[in-house]
């Protein structure tokens, strides 16, 4: 596996290759219920999220707010702060509508209930924050779940990198975005 280095940031060279388009209609939501741990938060993501208004909590089923009235909203794992997951499975903020499970952050912001979007890492995925020599280390996880994603995004020819570029912009700026593509553009 090969690295690059944009500005002060690592790339596993799968983030650059990669052709993916998220297709909910097959995965019906399986990233906010698969897994341990819930969406990996940044310090601002945590502070926000510890004070959840009651407009976004009426969006929750009622075994969800009752977690997170009773086991709050951030739970904390090797140091890195987390949104809490209900028995290890599923994001105390999914919910589902028409057989699919979807973020209530997601949908509060867009129905603007509330000012900030669902964590950068849940944006930003399949592609995950590592740190490597003290720089954020960018790698994309193959996981199963996104195997129609995959096969989307080969057919329309969409690569990850332009999938992901607002969640990108949120974290990295929009130079650092433009040199991404740049260089992603004279690769190929």
């Amino acid at each position: 596996m090969s690295l690059v280095s944009i500005g002060n940031v690592l790339i596993d060279r799968d983030v650059l290759l990669a052709e993916f388009a998220c297709d909910l209609g097959q995965c019906m939501g399986a990233c906010c219920v698969e897994g341990e741990l819930g969406a990996p938060l940044c310090r601002d993501e945590a502070l926000q999220l510890g004070v959840v208004p009651e407009a976004l909590v009426r969006m929750l089923p009622e075994k969800n707010v009752r977690y997170l009235r009773r086991h709050g909203a951030v739970e904390v794992y090797q140091g890195t702060q987390y949104t809490r997951t209900i028995d290890g499975r599923e994001c105390v903020y999914a919910f589902s509508r028409d057989g699919m499970t979807l973020c209530a952050i997601e949908a509060a912001f867009r129905e603007g209930i509330v000012g900030f979007d669902k964590p950068v890492s849940c944006r930003l995925f399949p592609v995950r924050v590592r740190r490597k020599f003290g720089l954020d280390h960018l790698v994309y996880e193959q996981h199963h779940m996104c195997r129609s994603a995959r096969k989307l995004g080969r057919e329309r020819r969409t690569r990850l990198v332009d999938y992901i570029e607002k969640a990108l912009e949120s974290a990295y700026g929009t130079r650092w975005v433009s040199s991404l593509k740049a260089f992603v553009d004279s690769s190929q």
